[in-house]
């Protein structure tokens, strides 16, 4: 019933490689290594780089036995509690036996994908992630009975039991229980949906199969006349090649292999937006739109403030796309040049230890408890750093209540791990002070303000960074990966999310919807954001269909939102606002103790007003008007 899920959560920031200088404000910054260091793998380095899992388990033997104790004392016990859920002195004994539960289940389910993560050829760590997956499920299937019980009684226990301080703890997930209780059929028709929930998953199935495993990689003819597979590896090197045409071919065959599959993806990702509404309207919603933000209790005015917003903004924008093409002194300005340098033969070697000295002093603004804490978890091996030949790829932090946060990287030396690190440290320091200060059930953060504290670091490193520049071409090398960073975080979300608001709206009005009409759409809406300076190709209209997120609908915009309650509160702390630095901390330890809108209110930022998304917006024209006077300058 309480879940814990799994944070893989990879910044969308495009991770640079920049030189820093030698001052800050009176004291020295943390140097970067000039001469090339060496990345060790993880099975060679210091055991301080590493994780210690025997926190969690001594061994398998000691594993196992928690998995007995789940599968023989607990599940049981709360299956006995189904059709006894009518009073509150029963409701609260399920509540404590279910948090006793879901302690044991969670260290379960954790331990084993973390260790499984570390070596994926590990058979014995797969067989505990299997274990672990049987008792989730057996869990999952006994404590079903749970939520469709207690949204059976009538509205009058239901209010008691808001009202009776014995279940004070439990009050913010009972408040969100009830108020989907209008949404809730009967039980025949709530099993009916639950058989179609399997067959709804089909489109995303579709669309994994057909993009991960069917789908044909194109070959061309490099600059040497040798005919390579155009991998996305491959086609990264050469979208950032000086020779444009060379970059264009490579372009033109990506998008020919994808439009190849138009007609498939088109059908899927329609048959996506049809169970979408399948879903809103038989559980008597609006919209799919009012469901996917009743999910967090988000008020409509968050989603369209954030659109119109944005819509009102986009000449900073324009001007950024602008600044491109005049910059690198093109007639037309198409998606194949988006990848070239404006500035180039900037590069850092940041061996890890120094990292973290340089991430320290960019949070200090956040205080020296904040600052503490994250010298600890450097210190106390939350980190798992550096790659080995069979190690998880990518980053992610995770944990359960009783352990410490655990953060997976992939080390590389350069700024991109650097800021991944200020990027899970906040996810993790978010988790760290939410268990600190709230019981089990309010502990952790939701998926609104889930990339809140993690951005915060990452704009607060940046800011550091720029603000420390040597040089004035420093300086604009890093200005430059900043905007980078909020067209990839911030208006690419919006304008994903404007496409998914036309496609649904226009099928629930009964609207035919078509390849050629996704296709244009997208189109259109590239055209829209990226302004007259830019050149959209005909070939690019099929690139939504190459958009995972698109199957979990209207989440991307949450990416969007977050990136600007981020930067208020970044604003708000770097400009010494009275109570500002307070008032986040207690953010952070707020967890899941009231609707996400409100947590971030009392955080000084109001996600149903225009301001803090225009707020981000006049940085980013602040940014594109200091970048092209350097670049006039120069």
């Amino acid at each position: 019933m309480h879940k814990n899920a799994k944070w893989k959560i990879i910044s969308v920031i495009l991770l640079v490689m920049v030189t820093i200088s030698t001052m800050v404000a009176g004291c020295t910054q943390p140097q970067p290594s000039v001469t090339s260091v060496q990345i060790p793998k993880r099975s060679e380095s210091p055991e301080q780089y590493r994780w210690d899992l025997t926190s969690f388990y001594e061994n398998r033997e000691t594993f196992e036995s928690d998995v007995a104790l789940l599968k023989e004392k607990y599940i049981p016990a709360m299956a006995a509690y189904q059709g006894k859920l009518n009073n509150a002195n029963d409701l609260l004994a399920l509540f404590k036996l279910d948090t006793e539960t879901c302690l044991v289940r969670d260290n379960i389910n954790v331990y084993s994908y973390l260790l499984a993560d570390l070596d994926q050829t590990n058979t014995d760590a797969t067989e505990l992630v299997d274990i672990a997956s049987g008792v989730l499920a057996e869990y999952n299937g006994v404590v079903a009975f749970i939520e469709p019980e207690i949204l059976s009684l009538d509205d009058s226990v239901l209010a008691s039991f808001l009202a009776d301080p014995m279940l004070a703890t439990y009050r913010y997930y009972l408040r969100t229980l009830v108020d989907r209780k209008e949404h809730v059929l009967s039980d025949k028709e709530e099993h009916i949906l639950a058989a179609a929930s399997e067959i709804a998953e089909s489109p995303r199935n579709i669309f994994n199969k057909v993009m991960y495993a069917d789908f044909t990689y194109p070959t061309i003819t490099d600059k040497h006349g040798q005919e390579i597979q155009l991998d996305w590896a491959a086609y990264d090197n050469i979208i950032k090649d000086p020779d444009r045409e060379y970059r264009k071919k490579a372009y033109d065959a990506m998008w020919e292999a994808y439009t190849k599959l138009n007609n498939t993806l088109s059908a899927t990702y329609i048959a996506s937006i049809k169970t979408d509404i399948f879903f809103s309207e038989s559980r008597n919603y609006s919209s799919v739109l009012e469901e996917a933000l009743a999910g967090e209790h988000l008020p409509r005015s968050v989603y369209d403030s954030l659109v119109s917003s944005t819509d009102n903004n986009l000449d900073y924008f324009h001007r950024y796309i602008e600044l491109i093409k005049n910059t690198l002194g093109l007639d037309e300005l198409h998606s194949y040049d988006m990848g070239l340098p404006l500035v180039k033969d900037y590069s850092l070697e940041l061996p890890y230890d120094q990292a973290t000295q340089i991430i320290a002093a960019a949070l200090q603004p956040l205080g020296d408890e904040y600052v503490a804490e994250f010298n600890k978890g450097i210190q106390n091996r939350w980190v798992d750093v550096y790659p080995d030949d069979h190690k998880y790829t990518g980053g992610y932090q995770w944990g359960t209540y009783t352990s410490h946060p655990y953060i997976l990287l992939n080390y590389d030396n350069s700024l991109d791990g650097a800021l991944a690190l200020a990027h899970e440290m906040g996810h993790a320091l978010n988790y760290f002070y939410s268990n600190e200060t709230q019981d089990y059930w309010n502990a952790g953060y939701t998926i609104f303000t889930a990339e809140v504290a993690s951005m915060t670091n990452e704009f607060l490193v940046m800011d550091y960074l720029i603000n420390n520049a040597s040089s004035d071409e420093e300086r604009l090398y890093l200005l430059l990966q900043e905007l980078d960073y909020v067209r990839g975080g911030f208006y690419t979300q919006v304008m994903y999310s404007e496409f998914e608001q036309e496609v649904h709206a226009r099928a629930e009005s009964g609207e035919p919807l078509s390849a050629e009409a996704l296709n244009n759409l997208w189109l259109e809406l590239v055209q829209k954001y990226y302004g007259p300076d830019f050149t959209a190709d005909e070939i690019s209209g099929a690139g939504w269909s190459r958009i995972p997120h698109f199957y979990s609908c209207f989440y991307v915009y949450k990416y969007a939102t977050s990136m600007a309650a981020a930067r208020q509160i970044a604003d708000d702390i770097l400009a010494g606002k009275e109570g500002t630095q307070e008032r986040y901390l207690t953010f952070l330890a707020a967890g899941r103790s009231d609707y996400p809108v409100e947590l971030l209110k009392n955080a000084g930022v109001n996600m149903t007003q225009s301001t803090t998304v225009d707020n981000l917006l006049t940085y980013f024209g602040s940014l594109v008007n200091e970048a092209d006077g350097l670049l006039q300058k120069n």
